[in-house]
């Protein structure tokens, strides 16, 4: 059948199959409008309160224990998501998406508005706490909406798109909490109440995926043939392996944006300024990639090898810079490739999963990615200790990345000869 993938094919996309929503018009702009805005509001949660840690530091420097307290305010968000995202996805498939999207939305506000009027320290950590909760949901359920409404290279292209205005958005919260900050560092909280115009907007635009095709009928067109089986099993094993590369796959992301300031620190460069142009160009390279991969196509099993080994080259040359310039320029290789590898991971998760499974699929592939972002940059300080540099953990983080790639270049090879075997030519009588 034309775009039907064998059993064997070890990366399922349903290429030929009809999206289940137009995928044109005002209406289909202001869909995808709401899923890329959603999808960007747990990196505001990760990223806006950044530039106004030190006057919160100042702040709270009588409360016992602050210095180590005032940045998990940043960091507990990442934390919660990671835990509860599977829960979040549980409930998507069985609660429906919408509902719990609209809900999570109006409560992002809630709690990310919340230390505008607490005074204790623990309280707004616990506020904070409650904003994971909410991030969980909603990046689930925005992934798992992309997926169904759309499907084959639609879905590949929305997703890397989610990447792009992912990375792009990030740059921008990081400019806007330093500007509202400037003005005290309760300000930056008041821009979470921007989800309380979001949650209208996705209540009255966003289709319920009741009101699509079901599943049946899905089948019989066929965007997702696994969904013809009545009972099936959930697809923990081949799931459990695309996760696990995720959550190495995270380390990899968030290497550069986490510890780029110290590298150029360690280098010599003082000037805040030329750090922050240096992490622009860098986040620009990864909307970059997210591009590359839009208009690449193609599906992503055979691109994951070598989107790694772009990462990997890109850490060498970070390992071996001497100075600000060649570390810039292997954090902008690095940056293409992480670009193109975030949607591709996604991607792969996403061809594994029938319509009844998405939503806890893509839950767990969110609490892989965001538990990898998490431990990144204790694994990073861990190598430091044993390696005596930071340079130098992030050689071995390359080092680990192109022995991943070469790994799963020989699987796939394995796996494609085990599917077509053919004779050599000694072989042949």
């Amino acid at each position: 059948m034309p775009g039907s993938v064998p059993p064997s094919s070890p990366d399922p996309v349903d290429d030929a199959a009809p999206a289940p929503v137009a995928v044109s018009g005002p209406a289909h702009l202001l869909r995808v409008t709401l899923l890329m805005a959603g999808s960007c509001l747990p990196i505001l949660g990760a990223v806006l309160i950044a530039p106004v840690l030190p006057k919160m530091q100042d702040h709270f420097a009588s409360v016992p224990g602050a210095k180590a307290l005032v940045p998990l305010a940043l960091t507990v968000p990442a934390l919660s998501l990671a835990v509860l995202a599977p829960f979040a996805g549980l409930i998507v498939d069985r609660l429906g998406r919408k509902r719990l999207l609209i809900a999570a939305t109006l409560l992002y506000a809630v709690f990310g508005t919340a230390p505008l009027w607490l005074d204790s320290l623990g309280a707004i950590i616990a506020s904070r706490a409650l904003v994971g909760v909410a991030e969980a949901a909603i990046m689930t359920c925005c992934t798992t909406l992309i997926g169904d409404y759309y499907s084959g290279h639609r879905r590949v292209k929305y997703l890397a798109l989610q990447t792009m205005c992912a990375s792009a958005s990030a740059t921008v919260f990081f400019v806007l909490g330093g500007a509202a900050g400037s003005a005290g560092w309760r300000v930056p909280f008041w821009v979470y109440a921007v989800s309380l115009v979001l949650a209208p907007l996705m209540a009255s635009a966003l289709p319920s995926p009741a009101a699509l095709p079901s599943p049946a009928a899905r089948a019989a067109v066929g965007p997702d043939p696994a969904a013809a089986t009545a009972r099936r099993r959930f697809p923990w094993r081949p799931l459990a392996g695309i996760c696990g590369l995720t959550f190495f796959g995270a380390m990899v992301f968030y290497a550069v944006p986490v510890e780029m300031a110290y590298l150029l620190d360690d280098l010599g460069v003082k000037n805040s300024g030329v750090i922050g142009l240096a992490t622009a160009i860098a986040s620009a390279a990864t909307v970059g990639g997210a591009i590359a991969f839009a208009r690449l196509g193609r599906s992503p099993g055979p691109l994951l090898p070598a989107v790694l080994a772009l990462c990997a080259t890109g850490f060498g040359l970070m390992f071996l810079a001497g100075n600000a310039a060649l570390l810039v320029l292997g954090a902008v290789v690095n940056c293409v490739g992480t670009g193109m590898l975030l949607p591709a991971l996604l991607t792969s998760a996403m061809s594994r999963l029938a319509f009844e499974d998405r939503g806890r699929g893509t839950g767990l592939w969110m609490a892989a990615f965001f538990g990898g972002e998490f431990v990144c940059p204790l694994i990073l300080l861990g190598g430091e200790s044993a390696v005596g540099s930071l340079a130098g953990a992030v050689g071995l983080l390359g080092l680990a990345t192109a022995l991943v790639a070469a790994g799963l270049a020989a699987a796939r090879r394995h796996a494609a000869a085990a599917v077509d075997p053919r004779p050599l030519p000694e072989q042949v009588v």
